[in-house]
């Protein structure tokens, strides 16, 4: 296949929970914070618990996808994380390699947000897309204006009412041009700007403590993704 190209993210964090935690975190808990995983059909290249976890995907023509994790442990229950994601892109390099490395500092924040205030809990995740009138260049903007946000910075205080939705009060935990995360005392929001890499809007929605009802969930935060982009 031509115009296939290799890729490396690496990223470098540190993480509010033990190696033990970090680790069951990103094997079997990945819908408290990213997205589900089990039924990738991954092979698990390296399994050293809990210091060092290399998971691989393979497909025809030498294409790949490799997640690795190398954890220390640090003072205080804290992990330091060494993060590689590798792999092939086969279209659109620049704009595939531009989301992907962005993804990655938000899903890490959002691994870290996981671990300090809902470690361990029972999720339930649900994934929500906008409509493709949301690919717009200012598609991003109109979420954060319709959610009351536009101006808020990370560790903002917030208390807003969303259309359909209910209240939300909690605090914006991350913000920037493509993403925005915001925490609840129950539940995370992640809301990702992918009008910039040729994709609509998106939001998956992690709710803890055992209440939440995806179906639910995705029917009152997808009216009011319709009504956002409506105007489009």
């Amino acid at each position: 296949m031509t115009g296939n190209r290799k890729f490396e993210i690496v990223a470098d964090t540190e993480l509010p929970g033990t190696p033990e935690r970090v680790w069951e975190a990103v094997t079997k808990g990945t819908s408290a914070w990213m997205f589900p995983t089990d039924q990738w059909p991954d092979v698990k290249t390296v399994e050293e618990h809990p210091n060092h976890l290399v998971s691989r995907m393979e497909g025809p023509d030498g294409w790949f996808n490799q997640l690795e994790h190398v954890l220390e442990p640090l003072e205080g229950g804290r992990a330091k994380l060494h993060y590689v994601h590798s792999g092939i892109f086969a279209d659109n390099w620049d704009e595939q390699y531009d989301g992907a490395s962005k993804h990655t500092e938000f899903y890490l924040h959002t691994l870290g947000q996981y671990l300090r205030y809902f470690d361990g809990q029972p999720v339930v995740f649900t994934d929500v897309q906008a409509p493709a009138a949301s690919r717009t260049p200012d598609g991003f903007i109109k979420l954060k204006e319709a959610l009351g946000v536009e101006g808020a910075a990370a560790g903002t205080s917030i208390d807003v009412d969303v259309d359909g939705v209910g209240r939300l009060r909690g605090e914006v935990d991350f913000s920037n041009e493509n993403f925005l995360g915001i925490r609840t005392s129950d539940t995370m929001y992640r809301f990702f700007g992918r009008n910039a890499f040729g994709a609509p809007v998106g939001m998956t929605v992690h709710e803890f403590g055992g209440s939440g009802e995806s179906e639910l969930t995705a029917k009152t935060w997808g009216a009011f993704l319709e009504q956002v982009y409506s105007s489009n």
